[in-house]
């Protein structure tokens, strides 16, 4: 009997368990409700026990609600300004009235300054008031997305399950990179979430999903390419009616389409990719992010310092990782132990590995400018136009440590066979390490030591008929 009790109490501790699954489009929530008082919100469905439940909205709001507290402060607030500038209206009519006849300079000059302190004082709590009137409005704002009370018309005994709109409780994942081991990286992932729905929420189970809860998808069916003889077909007129159901199909198309491309993304575990959990979350529509850790893992690394002059003179460190799982954001927060490094850090998966740039080497400058024309030489042999050209990289490293750079610069690459691109020299004091890959890409590696500075010349050679013009 006792195991009996006890299932039934598991039982219906689960049926009335609150739950939250938030998608790129909208957010479910599931509680027992214990009153007909939904929130500060509009545009929610409700639903009891699988039925639709009307709501509607009424002037009072319970004063035991945090938001309620917040709306009656805002409202405390707008007739204290209301008032301010009544008293000031009064005080203005008062000094519009006819002036007696007989004239007392004291009283006069007195009263003026009664009525100037007055007026100033005024105006003074007028300005006070209207801006603390703007902030406690935008502060509710980012809380509740109404100013009116919405509750059901009717007090379900068992569950409801709300269906918020777009925007109302969103999330997004954030992952933070500690590189205080060089050869290795330790990631760790969150979730942001954020409620501005009007309904505060506390969920037994939440899921989020990097997806829409509402796809359409078209019916499609196998139809055979086939071949025949051909035969002139006669104009065949289509219908008004056939036209406008066409255009209704691609209107429901490309609504879903610009709904999913609108929808902004966004636990303590990991479910599978782009799918999240957090059990016993308590999440208040104040507009406040809520960060929960998710996973955490480590992954060798291998980090080199790279540029690319032709593009961007900075020199930058990039760290290749094989990640554990897989990445849903590519916007990063480098560290090396309790020391950032960068805030907004950038990665993207490139050829099955995982590329972080993880920030500016500020020690490394790098100067590069064409060969100057003088220098320049341009032969003709026979048909053939064979025109030298080149450019020069200036590298110091202002830094005492010794620096290794992977410098990756170009030179033209041809589209026709009519023209011929062939690299002549790559100069310098010392010999340079270079090689040369396929669409004119050279790859460098230089090291730089501390303070030195070393100068790099690239000289190439474009061949091509003379009668023939090229621009490059």
């Amino acid at each position: 009997m006792t195991r009996t009790l006890n299932l039934l109490l598991l039982t219906g501790s689960m049926a009335h368990a609150s739950s939250l699954s938030v998608y790129q489009d909208q957010a479910n929530y599931n509680y027992a409700a214990k009153s007909s008082f939904i929130g500060l919100t509009k545009g929610v469905k409700a639903k009891c026990d699988g039925n639709t439940v009307g709501v509607h909205v009424i002037p009072s709001c319970p004063n035991d609600k945090r938001l309620c507290k917040e709306l009656i402060s805002l409202k405390k607030t707008e007739q204290k300004l209301n008032s301010i500038k009544s008293n000031s209206k009064v005080l203005e009519q008062l000094i519009s009235l006819p002036q007696p006849t007989s004239f007392d300079a004291n009283a006069w000059i007195k009263s003026a300054k009664l009525v100037g302190e007055e007026q100033a004082k005024l105006f003074d709590e007028t300005n006070k008031a209207t801006e603390e009137l703007k902030l406690k409005q935008v502060a509710f704002h980012k809380q509740a997305p109404s100013k009116q009370t919405l509750i059901s018309n009717e007090i379900c005994t068992n569950e409801m399950e709300f269906t918020l709109p777009y925007g109302y409780v969103s999330f997004s994942t954030a992952y933070e990179a500690d590189m205080q081991n060089e050869k290795e990286i330790k990631v760790t992932q969150y979730l942001s979430i954020v409620n501005r729905s009007g309904i505060d929420i506390k969920a037994d189970k939440a899921m989020f999903y990097y997806r829409s809860a509402n796809q359409y998808i078209r019916p499609v069916h196998f139809d055979p390419w086939t071949v025949s003889k051909y035969e002139p077909r006669p104009e065949r007129r289509v219908s008004k009616r056939v036209m406008m159901q066409k255009m209704e199909i691609n209107a429901m198309a490309m609504s879903d389409e610009a709904s999913i491309a609108a929808s902004p993304a966004p636990v303590a575990s990991y479910i599978d990719a782009r799918e999240y959990q957090i059990d016993n979350l308590n999440l208040p529509s104040s507009g406040l992010p809520v960060d929960v850790q998710v996973t955490s893992w480590s992954s060798p690394l291998t980090c080199k310092i790279k540029a690319y002059p032709y593009f961007n003179i900075r020199a930058f460190s990039v760290c290749s990782f094989e990640p554990k799982y897989q990445i849903d954001s590519n916007r990063w927060k480098i560290k090396t132990g309790k020391i950032t490094i960068n805030e907004k850090a950038v990665g993207e998966y490139r050829d099955g590995i995982y590329n972080l740039y993880t920030k500016i080497e500020e020690d490394i400058k790098i100067m590069r400018k064409p060969i100057v024309k003088k220098d320049r030489e341009t032969g003709i042999f026979g048909d053939t136009v064979r025109k030298k050209d080149g450019f020069v990289l200036t590298l110091t490293n202002k830094s005492d440590k010794s620096k290794t750079l992977t410098l990756v610069d170009r030179i033209p690459a041809s589209t026709t066979d009519e023209i011929e691109v062939k690299l002549l020299e790559i100069r310098s004091d010392k010999k340079v390490n270079y090689q040369m890959l396929k669409d004119g890409q050279v790859e460098m590696k230089i090291v730089l030591s501390g303070q030195e500075t070393k100068k790099i010349e690239v000289l190439f050679e474009i061949s091509y008929d003379k009668d023939l013009k090229i621009s490059y």
